[in-house]
């Protein structure tokens, strides 16, 4: 059993999105509704499923064939963003029994340059209604270590408590061991968080241990407790929290989700 609340909205659920939500690609405005829908292939997160009539259609071409999915039965579109073709960008259901569903678009997500909600930019998925992030300030006092190594020690944590994730622990840089990290050039994005901008690899003795720590230099305005601190991956770090060892969680989306998305 976790110790950190799980996803609980069921697959197939649909629910009406109250939020303008706009997308460009190569250049242009692809759609721009307030009639989306969530819907959840899977409990962790939403896609949008966007009308016929607020999408674009000059810029998409159908590519044949059809696709029998769980939604129903979709048709695959190509999408002309400038002068690119991006095949598979989107399809249209055609047929399904769930409701509205039938005549509206799901894109891929990564064929769209850029997703707003509103004014805001979203990044790698939507956002769940469903999921909630708080950054809390803590005085308990926590010890992060690898292979024997103390890798930082606060006693002034900043804990990041969001729905279907272990907490994460976010640390002031001067209670960091900077002499066991080395710089790493990946960035990842969170649609709650934002972007990263410092990634770490750790090294122990001979061994690096790719890509463990993360910080977020300038978080969405609702993270901003974070801004500049560090984290570290718990199933990956030994992680002492009031002075007892905590277990390393099994993020069973981690390979999914967690290496875009900390």
């Amino acid at each position: 059993m976790n110790d950190y609340p799980a996803m609980i909205v069921e697959v197939n659920r649909v629910e009406p999105v109250p939020r303008r939500i706009r997308a460009f690609a190569g250049g242009e405005k692809l759609l721009d509704t307030t009639r989306a829908l969530y819907v959840w292939e899977w409990p962790f997160y939403p896609q949008y499923y966007i009308p016929m009539a607020d999408v674009r259609g000059d810029l998409l071409t159908p590519q044949g064939g059809v696709q029998q999915t769980r939604q129903g039965v979709a048709q695959p579109h190509k999408l002309r963003a400038g002068q690119e073709e991006r095949p598979h960008a989107a399809r249209l259901i055609n047929e399904s029994k769930m409701p509205g569903l039938p005549g509206t678009f799901r894109f891929d997500w990564n064929a769209i340059d850029a997703w707003f909600e509103e004014d805001e930019q979203v990044f790698v998925h939507p956002r769940s209604p469903y999921v909630r992030v708080d950054a809390l300030r803590s005085s308990r006092p926590i010890r992060i270590e690898l292979d024997g190594v103390v890798l930082a020690e606060s006693r002034s944590p900043v804990m990041v408590f969001e729905t279907g994730l272990p907490t994460r622990y976010y640390l002031d840089r001067t209670d960091v061991n900077f002499d066991h990290l080395i710089a790493a050039s990946t960035v990842t994005s969170c649609p709650y968080k934002g972007t990263t901008s410092g990634y770490w690899s750790v090294r122990t003795g001979e061994v690096v241990h790719p890509d463990l720590a993360w910080a977020y230099d300038f978080p969405t305005r609702q993270l901003l407790p974070i801004a500049g601190l560090v984290a570290f991956y718990n199933e990956k770090v030994d992680i002492f929290l009031d002075g007892d060892k905590l277990a390393r969680p099994v993020t069973h989306f981690f390979a999914t989700r967690e290496n875009q998305d900390d």
